[in-house]
Parts: C-alpha cells; sequence; structure tokens
C-alpha cells in the first residue's frame, strides 16, 4: 500500500472542485442575457505501466495486457456551449435578438472590437446605438445612428434599421454581425463580451440572414440557455462524486495506519 492512492483522489476531488465551479457559474447566470453555458471536461493522468500489453511470457507468447494502474484526472478544458437560447419577448423596440449563428460588434474606448449576443441596446446623447451598460457607453460597430426627433425605430430580419421622421417613414443603417470558424475559442471577458483569439480565427463580416449569418428579431431578447434541471442534476452527481473521492483518501489513510501498526 502506498500513498499514490490518496494522490489520485485528491485529483478527483480537484476536478469536481473545478466542475462545482462550472456548474454555479452556470446558475448564477441563468437569467443573463444571451449567456452561454459552460462544461467541464476531463482527461486521465498518466499511467504507471509496471507491466507492458505484449512482453514476452515464459514461453515466448506476448501477454495480451498489461498492468497500468492510472494516477488520477485533471480537467482537460471548459467548452462554452453556443446553441440558441429561447426567446424573450419584450416588445421594446431597440432589443434585438440575433436567431442563429453570429455577433454583434461592439466599439470599445480603448479602440478594440469586442462581440456580444446580447442585443440590449440603447440611444445615446448623441443618438448613437449602445450597449446597454451603466459603466461604459460602448457603441454598436458599424455606428447606427438614430437622428434627434425620429419616434417608433424598426429593425427587420435582415438588419435593416427604420424610423418615422417628420412623418415620413426613413431608412437608417444595416446592423452588421460577425461570426468566427471556432466560437469556442473566443476569449470570454464579462459584461457578455468576448474579444477574438487565436483559437476563435478571425471574424467574417456580414449582414443578417447573408453568409450564414443568423437573423435579427426586433422586440425580442436572446434568453440564457442554462437548463437549471440538467444543472441541478450534475450538481448532485459532482457532489456524490467529490464524496466519494473524500471516502477513498479515508480508506487509503486508515489502511496506511494499519499497515504502519503491524510493525509494532
Amino acid at each position: 500500500m502506498s500513498v499514490q492512492t490518496l494522490y489520485t483522489a485528491a485529483t478527483g476531488m480537484q476536478a469536481m472542485q473545478t466542475k462545482l465551479d462550472v456548474i454555479a457559474n452556470n446558475m448564477a447566470n441563468v437569467n443573463t442575457t444571451a449567456f452561454k453555458k459552460d462544461r467541464a471536461n476531463f482527461e486521465d493522468l498518466f499511467y504507471d505501466n509496471q507491466v507492458m500489453p505484449g512482453n514476452l511470457d515464459s514461453g515466448d507468447n506476448p501477454t495480451p495486457t498489461g498492468t497500468n494502474i492510472g494516477l488520477g484526472v485533471k480537467v482537460s478544458s471548459v467548452q462554452s456551449d453556443f446553441s440558441n437560447g429561447g426567446i424573450n419577448t419584450t416588445n421594446r423596440p431597440l432589443d434585438m435578438m440575433i436567431d442563429g449563428p453570429g455577433f454583434f460588434q461592439i466599439k470599445d474606448p480603448s479602440g478594440d472590437v469586442l462581440y456580444t449576443r446580447a442585443g440590449n441596446f440603447s440611444i445615446n446623447s448623441n443618438g448613437d446605438l449602445v450597449m446597454g451598460s451603466a459603466s461604459l457607453g460602448r457603441l454598436l460597430e458599424p455606428t447606427v445612428n438614430i437622428p434627434d426627433g425620429a419616434t417608433n425605430p424598426q429593425v427587420s430580419p435582415d438588419g435593416k434599421i427604420t424610423y418615422q421622421l417628420a412623418g415620413d417613414t426613413v431608412a437608417g443603417p444595416t446592423i452588421v454581425l460577425a461570426n468566427f470558424i471556432n466560437p469556442e475559442g473566443l476569449l470570454k471577458m464579462g459584461e457578455n463580451l468576448y474579444s477574438e483569439t487565436q483559437a476563435s480565427g478571425a471574424p467574417a463580416d456580414g449582414e443578417p440572414r447573408s453568409n450564414g449569418m443568423g437573423g435579427i428579431q426586433g422586440g425580442a431578447l436572446e434568453a440564457s440557455n442554462v437548463e437549471p434541471v440538467k444543472e441541478l442534476i450534475d450538481l448532485i452527481t459532482t457532489q456524490r462524486s467529490f464524496e466519494m473521492n473524500s471516502q477513498t483518501i479515508k480508506a487509503g489513510d486508515e489502511m496506511l495506519q494499519l499497515i504502519s501498526s503491524l510493525g509494532r
């Protein structure tokens, strides 16, 4: 009996703690606009290969199996699920939901372009559409301006903005979306924002309903795609897995104590 049992079970407890952190974040964001749930993935660690498969036995025949003792588990990655969330109808003209692939482009005050699925936009004092935030007035990119005196702004499924001005219907700018070959490679920045990385690839711009982009539904927001019932089930199984690993450590410790007492 060695202390390896303790280390192996400890890796299991650490992995379950990470998974619990992921579940907690999912459940905390169950009502966050356009939030994308995460999933912890695991992989086994190196093996102690005491006897290699295919070793020759006494009759010079290769053995069908070996003796390989695993050394535990670790988190291999945390993946985001970019499937669409539900529809949260608000009937607010400047609320927009992307129905399908794509991201709104947001101009950060630093000059960087960030990306979001959250379409809760407002109009600033200059008439420009900005991301609904109490901390920074991040502009929609390219800039969409609704002039003073305009009323009843509307957005069509293909991203075209119209509004009423002096009794006439005026065609405004068209919203341009961006998409990535690997959205899971985007870096989460908080505040419902993502930034481009080498893993995500460069953004491809396009109008809604063209070049594989989703359409835009006005007067609605995309809900979080977190499924509370599934998260609760994962929470229970994660807790039980953590407890089983802790029991393994306890059993290993008791066996080591028994072995050490035999020599007394």
